[in-house]
């Protein structure tokens, strides 16, 4: 008798469920009183029919449409809808708990009548094939820089040998550019501390302070000062260079409330992609430039250290390189370095 009664109650609500899924609204279903059942055996038709309705999965277990598993066993029968088991039905002995989330009504039939009862109950149990999900490791790399560049002698001074002096930037004016297209994250076991790498260009601007550029010695082939006739009218004088770059670094993430603070340190390479000065200037009041492409010695692979630090998307970056900006012997031995804000994707 239990298990029709169960089994009624889960036909009714899969009802609903496959009208609701269909995008109507039905009424309310009447729920006619269950006719006394005798011990005569149940008809073929009927039978045929009940089981077109539900699959039996094994003896005591019923699925009715995939919505609804009722079990019955010899202490209780019971009904549960969704994977969740949002709502469940459950009978056993003289005692039915219905159970919808965190509430439930337990009815208890004892010797001095029905007894209905308005209970807290558990919170409903996830399922145990969804899977929990694991956070990944997020690097900061990716994104767009800016900031200011300059090299230092080997003796780590700004301040250039007098025989160098047509290599003095104007600091305020040399720019760094730094466009990192991707990046590449690997978590050590955890979310919070990974190795990075991606790829990135890098475009620099050296903006000579005097009224000079540079080329290439004819006889000897080593960078000298470039003087012009029109010296006294140039009004910018600066050289570019463009580099493709690639970093390892080491990263540790700092969690505050929904955010976090990265530091990350390690090594920078880069090869030099392409290179040319420019020079504009004024003859008569009218407005003239000069540009000369070329690779001026530059050190086409270089290396160099990194260190970032930031917060959400705004940080900060600094670049040190190892490698001489000139190939040894062939110009000033000068080591590039770069300060400036950065902005992650």
């Amino acid at each position: 008798m239990k298990a029709y009664f169960m089994l009624g109650i889960a036909c009714v609500i899969s009802l609903q469920i496959l009208a609701q899924e269909a995008d109507t609204i039905p009424q309310a279903p009447e729920v006619p009183e269950l006719p006394e059942v005798t011990e005569t055996p149940e008809a073929p038709e009927a039978t045929e029919a009940a089981e077109a309705e539900v699959s039996v999965i094994h003896a005591d277990t019923v699925k009715v449409m995939n919505k609804v598993e009722v079990i019955e066993t010899p202490d209780k029968t019971k009904v549960t809808l969704g994977e969740d088991e949002v709502f469940i039905v459950e009978e056993s002995g003289d005692t039915v708990r219905v159970i919808l989330g965190s509430r439930g009504i337990k009815i208890v039939e004892g010797p001095d009548g029905t007894e209905v009862k308005i209970v807290e109950m558990d919170a409903p149990r996830k399922s145990t094939s969804s899977k929990k999900h694991k956070k990944k490791f997020r690097p900061h790399y990716a994104g767009f820089e800016i900031g200011l560049n300059n090299y230092l002698t080997p003796d780590f001074s700004m301040v250039l040998p007098p025989d160098e002096r047509y290599m003095d930037l104007n600091t305020g004016k040399s720019w760094n550019w730094n466009i990192n297209i991707i990046d590449y994250g690997f978590g050590l076991g955890t979310d919070k501390v990974g190795i990075v790498s991606g790829l990135g260009f890098e475009f620099i601007n050296y903006n000579f302070d005097g009224q000079n550029s540079i080329r290439k010695d004819p006889d000897t082939g080593e960078i000298i000062a470039y003087v012009p006739e029109y010296e006294g009218n140039i009004t910018k004088s600066k050289m570019n260079i463009t580099y493709a770059t690639v970093p390892l670094l080491m990263e540790f993430q700092i969690p505050t409330n929904k955010k976090r603070i990265y530091i990350s340190a390690g090594v920078i390479g880069g090869v030099k992609l392409w290179s040319n000065t420019k020079m504009k200037y004024r003859v008569s009041g009218e407005k003239s430039k000069e540009k000369a492409k070329g690779d001026y010695n530059l050190s086409p692979i270089r290396w160099g250290l990194t260190a970032r630090i930031g917060y959400r998307a705004l940080g900060f970056y600094a670049n040190y390189y190892m490698t001489p900006l000139f190939k040894e012997s062939m110009g000033p031995e000068l080591y590039p370095f770069a300060l400036g804000i950065a902005f992650t994707f």
